[in-house]
Parts: C-alpha cells; sequence; structure tokens
C-alpha cells in the first residue's frame, strides 16, 4: 500500500469564527461532499471531520485534490472559492496526516485541550464515511487504532479529567443542580460565543427541554435549528424567566440585566438557579437575598475550569507516548499491508499445485482416504508457507520488502498466476 493519506483543513488557529460557521458540514453536507469526490475524484478512505472549531478532509490518494475538494465545499455551501481557499492548508505528507488525525481525535488540537466532545465528532464522521462506503481497509484500521487509543488515554492519564473549558463546566454545573429536579427546564440568556458553546455543549447532555432568548432573533432561530432547542421571544424574557428553573446568562451589558427587582416579582417556590458567564456581571449579585434564589458566577466555574486545564496539560507527555506506540503499531500493519497481495498470490499458486496433484493421485481412493490426504496436504502447505510469510513481515519492519516480493514472483510465476486468476 502506497502511502498516500492526505488532509486539507482549517481550525479555529487560523480561521475566524464567522467564516468556520459558514463552512461548518453537517451530516448532510458532509455525504454530499463525500459523494462529490467519490464522482470527481478517484480518492478512497475519504474523512470528512467538521466542528464548530474545525473543517477537515481526510483522503487516500496519489494526488493533490485541494482543488477539487475546495470546488466542491464551495458549491455546496454556496460560497466563493476563492475567498476561502486562503484558509485551508494542505498536509501532504502521510505520517503528518495521520499524525495530525491522531492529534484531533485525542483532543490535543482542540481550542480546550482534551475537549471530551471530539471522541463523539470522530465517531460521527467515520460513521458518516461508512454510510457513504468511503471507508476502506486503510481507514477501518486507522478508525479502530484511533478508538483503541482513545480508550488507553482515558484509562492510563488524566488528559480527560474534569471540565476544562467555562462552558463545559457550566453543563457539568446544570446537570449536577438539576439532578433531582424532574425533566429540568433551561433557558439560557444571549449568544455570544461563550453563549453559542453552552448550548453546543449541553447537545449532548441529559436536559431536553432548553429554551434560547437572544436580543437578536435570527441568531436565536439559528442556534436553535442547529441544537435542536427551542425558543422564546426576548419581549417575554421576565415570564421565560419565570418559567426556568436553570437560567444561564451570558448578555453583554453594563448593567445587570437581571436585577433584584425582577427577582423579586418572580413566583420562586422551591429554587431558581441563576449562572452568570458575564463579564460585567448580569445577574446582580443581591438575588441571593430572594428566597430561594442561588446564583453562580464565572469566577467559580473558571477556577474549575482552570484546575482540570492543568491536570490536562501536565498530561499531555503521557498521551503523545501513547499516540507514538500507537501509530508505530499502525505503520508495522500499513507496510504488512504492502506484501498481502504477494501472500495472497503465492498462497493461491501452492493451493493450485495441491489440488492438480490430488486430482491425478486420488481418482482411485476411497472418500475416507482421500479426505485424510486432503487434510494432511493442507497442513503441509501451511507449514511451507509460514516461513516465507515470515520472511515478508520481517523484511517489511526493515523496509526492503520490495527485493523478497519479487524473487517471490520469479520463483513461482506469481504474475502468471495472477492473471490465470482473473
Amino acid at each position: 500500500m502506497q502511502e498516500t493519506f492526505k488532509v486539507l483543513g482549517l481550525s479555529f488557529k487560523n480561521t475566524p469564527i464567522l467564516v468556520r460557521e459558514k463552512l461548518a458540514l453537517d451530516e448532510g453536507h458532509a455525504k454530499k461532499l463525500m459523494k462529490f469526490i467519490r464522482d470527481y475524484t478517484q480518492a478512497s478512505d475519504v474523512l470528512v471531520l467538521s466542528t464548530c472549531n474545525r473543517t477537515e478532509v481526510y483522503y487516500n490518494s496519489n494526488e493533490d485534490l485541494t482543488k477539487e475538494i475546495l470546488n466542491g465545499i464551495s458549491l455546496i455551501k454556496g460560497v466563493d472559492e476563492s475567498a476561502i481557499a486562503e484558509y485551508f492548508i494542505s498536509y501532504s505528507d502521510h505520517e503528518g496526516a495521520v499524525q495530525r488525525l491522531f492529534d484531533v481525535s485525542m483532543g490535543l488540537e482542540a481550542q480546550v485541550v482534551g475537549d471530551l466532545q471530539i471522541s463523539n465528532q470522530v465517531k460521527k464522521a467515520y460513521q458518516w464515511s461508512a454510510d457513504e462506503n468511503m471507508a476502506g481497509p486503510f481507514l477501518h484500521r486507522l478508525m479502530h487504532t484511533i478508538f483503541f487509543t482513545n480508550k488507553r488515554v482515558v484509562q492510563e492519564t488524566s488528559f480527560r479529567d474534569g471540565a476544562a473549558s467555562v462552558s463545559y463546566a457550566t453543563k457539568e454545573l446544570v446537570e449536577d443542580i438539576t439532578a433531582k429536579i424532574q425533566d429540568p427546564r433551561v433557558l439560557i440568556l444571549g449568544l455570544g460565543e461563550i453563549g453559542r458553546d453552552v448550548c453546543r455543549n449541553l447537545v449532548d447532555s441529559k436536559l431536553k427541554n432548553i429554551v434560547i432568548a437572544n436580543r437578536t432573533e435570527e441568531k436565536a432561530l439559528a442556534m436553535a435549528k442547529e441544537c435542536n432547542f427551542q425558543t422564546v421571544s426576548f419581549d417575554n424574557i421576565t415570564a421565560a424567566i419565570q418559567d426556568a428553573d436553570v437560567i444561564i446568562s451570558s448578555i453583554a451589558a453594563e448593567q445587570p440585566f437581571i436585577t433584584k427587582e425582577l427577582a423579586e416579582k418572580l413566583e420562586i417556590l422551591s429554587f431558581k438557579f441563576f449562572i452568570d458567564l458575564s463579564v460585567p456581571r448580569s445577574v446582580e449579585v443581591a438575588i441571593e437575598d430572594v428566597p430561594g434564589a442561588l446564583v453562580y458566577n464565572i469566577d467559580s466555574i473558571q477556577n474549575k475550569a482552570s484546575e482540570a486545564l492543568e491536570k490536562r496539560t501536565a498530561a499531555i507527555p503521557d498521551v503523545q507516548r501513547i499516540i507514538t506506540e500507537a501509530i508505530a503499531d499502525f505503520n508495522d500493519w500499513s507496510k504488512e499491508m504492502i506484501v498481502s497481495p504477494t501472500i495472497k498470490k503465492l498462497k493461491n499458486a501452492l493451493e493450485d499445485i495441491r489440488k492438480e496433484e490430488l486430482a491425478r493421485y486420488l481418482k482411485d481412493t476411497d472418500s475416507k482416504e482421500a479426505k485424510i490426504i486432503d487434510t494432511v496436504t493442507k497442513s503441509m502447505m501451511q507449514k511451507i508457507m509460514k516461513l516465507p510469510v515470515l520472511q515478508l513481515k520481517a523484511a517489511c519492519k526493515r523496509g526492503d520488502a520490495e527485493t523478497l516480493i519479487d524473487v517471490l514472483h520469479d520463483l513461482f510465476d506469481l504474475e502468471k498466476q495472477s492473471t490465470e486468476s482473473k
């Protein structure tokens, strides 16, 4: 197997969020892009990974398909190809592309190191590839190696411990404080960057009754569609706060938006939780004087996230070691794939010889004798095959398999055998 794995992509490191949002590919878009690549190129093993932080296309091809892939994305997303090309970076080095997919899948390339969501996002991308029959033996093996590596990272390091981002820490806090509430109602106020991140983190949570409110209604409707949440008009915000068990506020304002005066007008029968993610604060601290009102501010959440991030950062060397070991094993398998066709041809050539000789000498034997001879000759053939196979695999690891492949082809006329079997 030739080393032809490549990747073309953009990420938060070099692309503003406004551009990333325009180029984000949901399941339908990703599958359309894979169909486009299948129809107009010779690429195989295609994986389209698109999140709020990155859009990357991995593929196997002898040729660099940057132009073709950009053309497909521009057509599917309805954007000018020349306007997006500057953000995409191509990695045409096979080893570099494999390394990048490992690093991205483990969360080393995430905006928040060790991002807990990336593992599920990679699994979804792999499922989409399998759905479109774009995952060949190479990608299947690579992805399962990555999944096994992820398990090792979880079991052997502290890299995935704790919530290392404010938005994810918020999600965990909401799940904790509503654990004993039946069907808790959550209201998200404001859709700045942190508000959007909170929404996306809550998509995979146990919470299902989530409502979004934003001054610009179009933004609320777009985010609600992406996350499958509900919206409420900002004109009815007081009623929405009354209805919610948890209010997550990230509204940008010079003065608190949710005041003690507003809270005193609410009917709080048990508890109402206010989570303030704004700077300056959008929830007045004095609200806690109102019976049943509890306030969590960004400092307490940020401290929790910072502690987790420090632990994850300290674990990075261990994660890199595990990845290096996994890639070494995967590369050994990839090299062995080079000799697989030769092993198959050699086995078929010996099997043809065995069957020819059996046909000549078993004419006058009974079925019992024929079965014994068949079993014995099969066993002999397997033992004869064992040494060449071991030598071929050893030669792969040394990097000199080509010479041995040529010798076996000449000795057993494997090209002729391959032609006759077609």
